[in-house]
């Protein structure tokens, strides 16, 4: 879970209530190949599986856990959203 600089890094981002349950926001990690946004996950949580409801997106665009990962992407982690009243 090391910080990591360089054009093969990716970076990964939690929003809202999973960064505050995680104690952190942003990180940039070493790319695997073969990664998944499902992996990246699981690297920088422990977590076995994304939770239910979790959005997850590459470069600002929602994706599947299973989506591959790329060096140089932005992963994002979003917890479910709600509705409200306008």
């Amino acid at each position: 879970m090391v910080n990591v600089n360089g054009d093969t890094a990716i970076s990964v981002k939690l929003f809202a209530g999973l960064a505050e349950a995680r104690g952190w926001r942003e990180r940039r990690i070493a790319h695997q190949p073969g990664m998944t946004v499902a992996d990246v996950w699981r690297s920088q949580t422990g977590d076995v599986a994304l939770p239910p409801r979790v959005l997850c997106a590459v470069n600002m665009d929602y994706c599947a856990a299973e989506t591959p990962v790329q060096p140089g992407d932005e992963i994002g982690f979003f917890p479910p959203v709600t509705g409200g009243t306008a």
